[in-house]
């Protein structure tokens, strides 16, 4: 075993387990029954699932049968996603999708992976497809969309929250302009995954919030971790896992992963907030026919360009059909796009072996050592750490896996493939990496902004890093936000770090509401707009930039910031600045007072007034359980006052995709929540989006609703006897 994964124990049990020769399926159900008899699940009164095992393994089949309990639909879907099998299940127009995959995951590579994993990580595999087919064994009412049988080496095709972010980078309409022309092929669908290019913001609201705070400013002494991630709501549930090999880890796995994705254990916790160093470039390839193949330029010579047939099957109405693409590849990676004449290559981390050693590693570290140690390992690319430990340490993560580059080179836009000083110089080692540890200050945070305020004064310096070592080389509204709630503070308590997760203040307001003020102040008086906005101005000149369900000012508010940022975002991007900055510097006067008309106009449409309190406005729903689900005017719901993560809104609230209705139902931002303790005992407390269950019958199916929406946490329970006074139903799997 190497030194970076000591502290995880392989007992004999998993070595024996490993060591048997796999049998036939007809030969499994016994051998998956005789499993779930190490395994015993404990249902507490909110649905999570506390699973304990004899061994890991135990513990891994016990808590990959409780998801499938939970939503089985989202299980399958992410792998049919994972590796490439989309279009099988849900048609043509996911091709593109599919082949993006494919580029990146080889199911004939992940064999050989899983055949060279280490003894340990192949007896959690094996555990994990065991379970599922456990499940499908013991359903057989359920019918899959695609797999009727799961693989250990299918594990590795979903191995780390952000090696799928990575490949999901890639542009599909790029891809398809690119493969599809060489199928003679049209395009098989709008684009609608690329809309976010053309929004001020991006996708909405986006981003994620990590805080720790040190004992040194916490009235109990102990050191505290707030994980607030922003994802699409029912991304990921909570459960619990243990067993009598050292695991014991709480928090949010992505549906159909066997670790704790963000969570904590007995001894310390972490955060992962989205964004970090550059991870990915692209090459600019100069490509010339070559026989009946490509070369490229490279240096003073060329280089042969890599073909691959990959094959795309898809449903149609009939059955299936199936398109054969040839894809190319230069030793960068896979071809994506065609730019101004040149093919476009890119590189990315794709080492899903190690990436899964460290995101399950984290859960069993004990100490800061231990977990830098498995920090060590660099796979976990696009995601920031937040950290703290019940030693009282608190430490901040800049990313994990960083390319060494040359500095005299931009790289932040498609690069010369040719030039051989583009090529990756290797990985920069954790200490050559920004990482804060046990600021004076007493606390840490990021929301996905560059790491130049995460610790207040005690921040790393913009000027003394490359450019490549922060993507984001401006704050955003929630780390003016973080701050304002942080700083000069020695009172933290549990409650306490939640209030300042959920504080109400929404800077951004602060930046563009006083300008269409001036500008409505500025009208003559006989300007027809002069007494149609008198009301709406009266009415923002008087808001505290805060959220409520009660406040008027924030639905206008909020309607205006959303027409407003939409006029200025072509300008934004034109002079380079952010948006909230451009409407704050540089829109016109007649500009703020058109956005402000049209946003009162359209309040007036939809509900007869814009003078609608924000609670009636902005609601929660959950009216089914199936992935993608829509919202009804006319059905059940229940007031926010949470905002949209753009206004600098904490506990981030908004809906992606089309709005289809005329109230606002939240469908991304605050999903799992939790506020956690490092004392002699881990406490914690959590709220998670509606319920653990996708099932409208199920009493977990929306059972936080309330709770969620009103911003009331739940105690978790942790340690095993709580967990048995709490349990309303205990069993092992297969009952």
């Amino acid at each position: 075993m190497t030194l970076r994964l000591r502290f995880l124990a392989i007992s004999a049990s998993v070595l024996a387990a490993t060591a048997v020769a796999p049998s036939s399926l007809a030969a499994q159900p016994a051998k998956w029954a005789e499993q779930a008899k190490r395994v015993t699940i404990m249902r507490d009164q909110y649905g999570v699932a506390h699973v304990y095992g004899k061994s890991d393994a135990d513990a891994v089949f016990g808590m990959i049968y409780a998801q499938a309990e939970d939503d089985f639909p989202r299980v399958e879907t992410n792998y049919i996603n994972s590796m490439g099998r989309l279009a099988e299940v849900e048609g043509e127009r996911e091709i593109w999708r599919d082949l993006r995959m494919k580029l990146f995951i080889d199911t004939l590579d992940l064999k050989k992976q899983y055949a060279a994993s280490p003894v340990w990580l192949k007896a959690l595999m094996t555990a994990w497809a065991d379970g599922l087919n456990y499940f499908l064994h013991t359903h057989p009412q359920l019918k899959p969309r695609l797999f009727t049988k799961y693989e250990p080496w299918m594990a590795l095709s979903f191995s780390e929250g952000s090696i799928g972010g990575d490949i999901e980078s890639v542009n599909l309409r790029g891809l398809e302009q690119f493969y599809g022309s060489r199928l003679g092929a049209g395009s098989t669908s709008p684009r609608n995954d690329d809309a976010a290019e053309s929004l001020p913001f991006g996708t909405e609201p986006g981003g994620s919030n990590g805080f720790a705070i040190a004992p040194q400013i916490t009235t109990s002494g102990h050191a505290m971790l707030m994980i607030n991630p922003h994802t699409s709501f029912y991304f990921r549930p909570e459960i619990h896992m243990a067993s009598e090999e050292g695991l014991n880890a709480y928090g949010a796995v992505t549906w159909g992963q066997f670790f704790i994705y963000q969570g904590f254990n007995e001894r310390l916790g972490w955060m992962h907030t989205s964004g970090g160093g550059d991870v990915i470039d692209e090459y600019l390839e100069t490509v010339t026919p070559k026989g009946k193949g490509f070369s490229y330029a490279y240096g003073s010579g060329s280089r042969t360009v890599t073909a691959k047939t990959i094959r795309l099957p898809y449903k149609t109405a009939s059955g299936m059909s199936e398109k054969v693409v040839t894809a190319y590849f230069t030793h960068h990676g896979p071809i994506i796009r065609e730019q101004d004449g040149k093919w476009v290559a890119v590189k990315m981390m794709n080492n899903p072996l190690e990436a899964i050693q460290q995101s399950y590693g984290r859960t069993k570290a004990k100490t800061f050592d231990e977990f830098k140690q498995v920090m060590t390992l660099r796979t976990n690319s696009s995601n920031n750490t937040v950290y703290a430990d019940a030693d009282g340490n608190i430490a901040y993560f800049h990313g994990n896996f960083i390319p060494k580059r040359d500095t005299s080179i931009d790289f932040r836009r498609p690069v010369n493939g040719s030039d051989p000083r583009t090529e990756w110089q290797g990985l920069h080692t954790l200490d050559e990496m920004i990482l804060i540890k046990n600021p004076s200050n007493g606390w840490l945070y990021n929301s996905n902004n560059f790491p130049f305020t995460a610790a207040g004064p005690n921040s790393p310096k913009i000027s003394e890093w490359p450019v490549y070592m922060s993507e984001q080389r401006e704050d955003n509204a929630r780390g003016v936000h973080a701050v304002r709630v942080l700083q000069n503070r020695k009172d933290f308590t549990l409650d306490r770090l939640i209030g300042a997760a959920y504080d109400s203040y929404l800077p951004a307001m602060e930046q563009i509401v006083p300008p269409v003020v001036a500008a409505y102040d500025a009208l003559p008086a006989t300007d027809p707009l002069k007494a149609k906005l008198a009301v709406q101005v009266r009415v923002l000149r008087g808001w505290d930039y805060r959220f409520g369900v009660a406040s008027v000012a924030m639905t206008l508010g909020n309607a205006y910031g959303e027409d407003i940022t939409a006029a200025s975002a072509i300008g934004a991007r034109q002079a380079g600045v952010p948006v909230l900055d451009y409407i704050a510097t540089k829109a016109t006067p007649a500009s703020l007072l058109a956005a402000l008309a049209k946003a009162s106009d359209r309040l007036t449409a939809d509900f007869g007034s814009w003078q609608m309190p924000w609670g009636d406005v902005n609601r929660f729903q959950r009216v089914s359980g199936d992935i993608g689900a829509g919202f009804d005017d006319s059905k059940p719901s229940l007031p926010v006052a949470f905002a949209s993560a753009n206004w600098g809104s904490l506990a981030a609230y908004g809906q992606t995709g089309v709005r289809t209705t005329k109230k606002y139902y939240g469908n991304r931002g605050n999903s799992f929540v939790a506020a956690v303790e490092f004392g002699p005992k881990v406490r914690a407390k959590s709220v998670l989006a509606g319920g653990v269950n996708a099932n409208p019958d199920s009493p977990y199916f929306f059972n936080q609703g309330e709770r969620y929406a009103t911003g009331q946490f739940k105690d978790v329970s942790f340690y095993r006897a709580d967990v048995e006074k709490q349990a309303v139903r205990t069993y092992q799997p297969g009952q």
